[in-house]
């Protein structure tokens, strides 16, 4: 695991070593061990690295054996030993034991197609002296990252935003339309970010730059699922030695690994096969009160016979690490259980760093409780729609809180209007409360519905559980589970893998029914059956909890004050109105609802702004547009 940063003029000049060592000072918790840099006419790499495989020879950038190609590389290639061995039947010649420079070779074979056969997760840029252009990749599901920025004249870009903020001349100023959608999804939707004019390159894309500054950006795979009808006993089967050859590849690297455990099925399976193979050390952390779940990990983990480790964070822990976490993450993220991997993450760096993850189980074989919602709302979908739109409308008059207002509205409700992934937390009429921005923009920008809409136009022809895993792995995963996963990881110099996003494994996924991922009440069906004997009993069935953080209670006491305070005092006024989130306060600490996730919302930005915008002078609406 590393991080790269870069910079390709348009015109005869070379970045400067001091401009790229700027860009790679600023990400050394990404790679904490070695640093290097390269450079000519219109090109410059720069390079950190935390040694993971070939740990003496994986120096970059790293060229071909005639310097015509180089590259720097974010990630591990799992099927690197394979590709290596095709490649040397094909007369390729080696000079390192590294995943590095088997893309290299890949790329000289197949050309922008190498990475179709790649398996794994990455950020690469290739510079081509030969055709003097630039090729960069990002790996299928969006694991690592990759940001970009491209005016007329120059391409930068990092594994990380910040590289880019450190390139001569940068200016940060915040994308107006990116602020609506974050307090809508809590992150920011590909391929925009919070800063105007940087972007993210899409998970399963490419780009390529010619000589001259032309920008071409490709899609090379599509996580579509294609469901088959088969027996249930062939696909347990086939879960079963995907999963395990997986974790298999996974586990390769030369440096000491582990694996986080919580309480849930995911963490444990991936657990168990790789306790399987060796003996393991497990990582986990909870609050205190009745959903820690430190006290079900430690079960498993005696179960599993792991060396065990746990952590209980308290309000102090959580919050006094906020303000590392925010810088870390670059855009602001409003999902709590990003500060607690923060804090696994740290306790397992004092012991490994290499740590196997469960995220993406729940996009792949239907995890979430959402899921279960189609099938509870069938009663209503079923009728006609004139009936439909009156009981809408008659739904729309009762008081808040009236016991089946929410299922009328949403039986009543398309999907694709509906369900916009796995947090949806203010709504548009919410926004027009809540922000100061001109209220022609709210009605014209490209808002959350029309960004989601783009993914149901293609899967009209699926089931409605199937279309909401798809819209989960296009804007959900990415977007907020896999960019806390990389970025509260390498806060640490930890490198995180995550078995269930493996291509191998989602060629199994995607062909499931949907009868066999939800039912019997519960979800992820057909995976609690193919762990059935490989995982301890009472954690096949235990609801889904993920980092269950405790921010209900915390703003009702005094911490919701302080809160307050430092949101009023962030400078965000151009853009919220405080005087409302005081209001939603007050409600919340008097019982009159539950406001927490909106304030934490507008708390994450407000804490954003001040660590990225606030020394700056504040731009006026009229250039954030």
């Amino acid at each position: 695991m590393c991080g790269i940063t870069g910079a390709m003029y348009f015109e005869d000049r070379e970045p400067s070593q001091t401009m790229l060592k700027a860009m790679t000072d600023v990400i050394v918790h990404r790679g904490p061990n070695d640093v290097g840099f390269w450079g000519e006419n219109r090109i410059g790499l720069g390079f950190r690295r935390l040694s993971i495989i070939d740990i003496r020879e994986g120096h970059q950038p790293l060229a071909n054996e005639d310097d015509t190609v180089w590259i720097v590389f974010n990630g591990e290639i799992y099927n690197y030993k394979y590709l290596r061995h095709t490649l040397q039947e094909k007369g390729h010649q080696f000079k390192t034991h590294s995943d590095t420079e088997v893309i290299v070779h890949m790329y000289e074979e197949y050309g922008e197609d190498c990475v179709k056969h790649l398996r794994g997760m990455f950020g690469f840029v290739i510079w081509d002296r030969r055709k003097k252009q630039l090729f960069g990749a990002r790996d299928h599901f969006g694991i690592k990252p990759f940001y970009y920025y491209k005016d007329a004249r120059q391409f930068l870009f990092g594994s990380e935003i910040k590289s880019l903020l450190a390139a001569d001349g940068m200016n940060r100023t915040i994308h107006t339309e990116s602020l609506l959608n974050y307090l809508t999804f809590q992150y920011v939707p590909e391929p925009d970010t919070m800063f105007r004019g940087i972007h993210k390159l899409p998970p399963g894309h490419t780009v390529k730059l010619t000589f001259d500054g032309e920008m071409s950006i490709r899609r090379y795979w599509d996580p579509m699922f294609e469901p088959e009808e088969r027996p249930i006993e062939e696909y347990i089967e086939q879960i079963r030695e995907g999963l395990k050859d997986s974790v298999v590849h996974h586990m390769q690297s030369d440096v000491d690994r582990g694996c986080f455990l919580s309480s849930g099925i995911d963490s444990t399976a991936i657990a168990a096969h790789m306790r399987s193979i060796e003996p393991i050390r497990t990582f986990s952390v909870g609050f205190e009160g009745p959903n820690n779940e430190t006290e079900i990990a430690r079960q498993t983990a005696n179960a599993l016979d792991t060396e065990h480790h746990a952590k209980i964070i308290t309000q102090n822990d959580f919050f006094s690490t906020l303000p590392k976490a925010v810088w870390h993450q670059d855009e602001p993220v409003a999902d709590p259980s990003a500060i607690a991997l923060y804090h696994v993450a740290q306790l397992a760096r004092e012991q490994v760093t290499v740590v196997l993850s469960g995220e993406g189980a729940d996009e792949l074989f239907g995890g979430y409780r959402i899921y279960r919602e189609p099938q509870s709302l069938q009663p209503v979908e079923r009728l006609p729609l004139p009936i439909k739109r009156m009981l809408h409308a008659l739904a729309r008059l009762l008081p808040d809180g009236v016991k089946g207002k929410s299922y009328l509205l949403r039986g009543t409700t398309p999907l694709e209007h509906r369900f916009l992934g796995n947090a949806k937390i203010f709504s548009e009429e919410m926004k027009g409360e809540i922000v100061r921005i001109d209220q022609e923009m709210l009605r014209s920008y490209k808002n959350p519905q029309q960004i989601a809409q783009q993914f149901y136009n293609k899967t009209q022809h699926l089931d409605p559980v199937t279309r909401m895993q798809y819209i989960d792995m296009n804007l959900w995963l990415p977007g907020d589970i896999l960019m806390k996963a990389d970025k509260m990881t390498m806060a640490h110099s930890l490198e995180l893998r995550v078995p269930f996003l493996d291509v191998e494994l989602y060629e199994v996924a995607r062909k499931i029914p949907v009868q066999y991922r939800i039912a019997e009440g519960t979800t992820k069906y057909i995976f609690r059956k193919a762990m059935e004997g490989l995982i301890p009993d009472f954690i096949l069935n235990r609801p889904k909890l993920g980092f269950p953080v405790p921010l209900r209670d915390w703003l009702k006491g005094n911490q919701g004050k302080v809160i307050l305070e430092q949101i009023e005092a962030s400078g965000i006024e151009d853009y919220i109105n405080t005087g409302t989130v005081r209001q939603m306060l007050a409600k919340h600490q008097s019982g009159q609802g539950d406001y927490a996730r909106r304030i934490w919302t507008i708390y994450m930005f407000a804490l954003w702004h001040v660590t990225y915008m606030e020394e700056l002078p504040k731009p006026s609406l009229a250039t954030a547009l």
